[in-house]
């Protein structure tokens, strides 16, 4: 039973940040967004599969124009959702958001400036700060999401100091290889693994265990991207395996419960983490929830992290606020 779905609303994006595809905006000039009629129905069809975790991402998801009206979509229908945004277009659609998303998380890679500019392409840190003030005045509490690097890691320290003076909860994301060849040193991984241990941060651990073991097995993979993850993009298909290494789209018309159902999607089940392709593979976005349950040792390993995220996240900050 799937329990994620990964839903891309657009693959445009207003940034050009140097470790994400999606920065290249000449190869995703004439994609379209997701038709909001078709994405509620697609709502009402994975909830009945058992979906109960969606990321309304992209590209930058609040370029979708009715980001609002489907993340209040997904909250009726009592799925946890998240969005990922680098807050250029926050501060105007604060309000028309506000209540709406569980896990709201502003991606901010350096303390300096200059630095986290570089790396987005484009002048954010600012606007960051600025959708950190607003979210904060609404109500909401945001995370910041810290994507970690070779280049930027000793810049932990400093994004922590900003969390803590919000009151927001760090999220460290090691980076994978995909768009860049590069994964993370062995220095950087111990010391975002010593850093992980300080209150108010979040790391799943075992993703750090995944790269040290050299990434996922086909012989013994631990992926399990078809079996809890369904993946949908802006042109309606369902991408299979997954949406950084699809080789199938499957369209999905006005029923995704058939499609989901299909002898196709079960192949891809059988087969899943299997593939040549799939040697060495640390891509977060599969291996969070391929360990959200303790079925494995990473899985196992995994779990007193988002005990500790929930803590933080439901009684910490919430005492903090008050």
């Amino acid at each position: 039973m799937p329990i994620l779905c990964n839903y891309y609303l657009t693959y445009r994006c207003n940034a050009y940040c140097d470790f994400c595809h999606f920065g290249d905006h000449k190869a995703y000039a004439g994609s379209r967004h997701a038709d909001t009629d078709e994405v509620l129905k697609n709502l009402r069809d994975i909830k009945q599969l058992g979906v109960r975790f969606i990321d309304l991402t992209g590209g930058e998801p609040l370029l979708h124009p009715d980001i609002d009206v489907i993340a209040r979509e997904a909250q009726s229908l009592g799925m946890r959702s998240s969005i990922t945004t680098n807050g250029l277009l926050y501060p105007k659609l604060a309000e028309r958001l506000r209540g709406a998303v569980d896990l709201l998380h502003f991606s901010l890679d350096s303390g300096v400036a200059a630095q986290h500019d570089a790396m987005r392409g484009v002048a954010c840190f600012e606007k960051v700060i600025e959708s950190v003030r607003i979210a904060r005045e609404l109500g909401e509490t945001p995370d910041l999401l810290f994507t970690v690097t070779n280049e930027n890691v000793d810049q932990m320290s400093a994004v922590y100091d900003i969390a803590r003076e919000h009151g927001l909860l760090l999220l460290l994301n090691p980076i994978f290889s995909y768009f860049r060849e590069e994964g993370l040193s062995d220095d950087a991984l111990t010391r975002t693994e010593e850093f992980a241990r300080r209150p108010m941060v979040y790391l799943n651990p075992s993703f750090l265990t995944l790269r040290r073991r050299g990434g996922n097995d086909p012989k013994n993979p631990l992926c399990r991207a078809v079996s809890r993850v369904i993946v949908i993009s802006p042109e309606n298909e369902i991408l299979l395996p997954c949406y950084h290494l699809h080789f199938e789209r499957l369209p999905i018309g006005g029923d995704l419960a058939s499609v989901w159902g299909s002898e196709r999607v079960q192949w891809h089940r059988e087969r899943e983490g299997r593939h040549d392709f799939c040697s060495g593979c640390t891509i977060n976005c599969y291996f969070e929830p391929s360990f959200a349950f303790p079925t494995n040792r990473m899985g196992i390993a995994a779990v007193p992290s988002k005990i500790r995220y929930g803590y933080d996240k439901y009684v910490r900050q919430v005492f903090r606020n008050r």
